[in-house]
């Protein structure tokens, strides 16, 4: 049963993304924005050890379909395309800190630096080919991002369930 429960949940080594929809939001470096977007998702991307562009092409199609911006009538039923949003990706490993054991998180399932970089840009260059406009984070670098999130409304998705969409 846990085991399952494991799998389900992402806990098995899943490329992640928690996505918040934001009014707006800006990443910086070092004092200067190197991405900013209004209306749209923020997208934190964690890329595991077992991870291949299957599941990144999963996650951007996930994106670019979820239908969590308002309609008319208030109602979340718009994608991001419809909404006229904007996508701002960031690399974030954290998303595999695993705190079961003693107070340091473990970072063991994240992929290394290499291979999380591939796939981090294969994602963004995919996402550049679709129909919204794209910003980005600096890979690795000690960013600061601020953010309004609208709603709020965050989600969290893996590419461990690829089926029912």
């Amino acid at each position: 049963m846990i085991k399952n429960f494991r799998a389900d949940f992402g806990c098995n080594g899943t490329m992640k993304v928690v996505i918040q929809r934001v009014t707006e939001a800006c990443v910086s470096v070092d004092g200067g924005t190197c991405g900013a977007i209004r209306n749209g998702l923020l997208v934190f991307v964690g890329v595991a050890r077992e991870d291949t562009t299957e599941d990144a092409d999963y996650l951007l199609d996930k994106l670019l379909g979820l239908r969590i911006f308002p309609d008319e009538q208030g109602k979340m039923n718009r994608n991001i395309q419809e909404a006229g949003g904007e996508l701002l990706i960031i690399s974030q490993f954290t998303l595999y800190g695993d705190c079961r054991k003693g107070r340091r998180p473990s970072f063991d399932r994240a992929a290394p630096p290499e291979q999380a970089l591939t796939l981090y840009s294969y994602l963004i260059e995919s996402a550049r080919r679709g129909p919204v406009k794209v910003e980005t984070g600096v890979f690795q670098a000690s960013m600061q991002v601020h953010l309004v999130n609208d709603g709020p409304v965050t989600i969290l998705i893996d590419s461990v369930r690829k089926t029912g969409d």
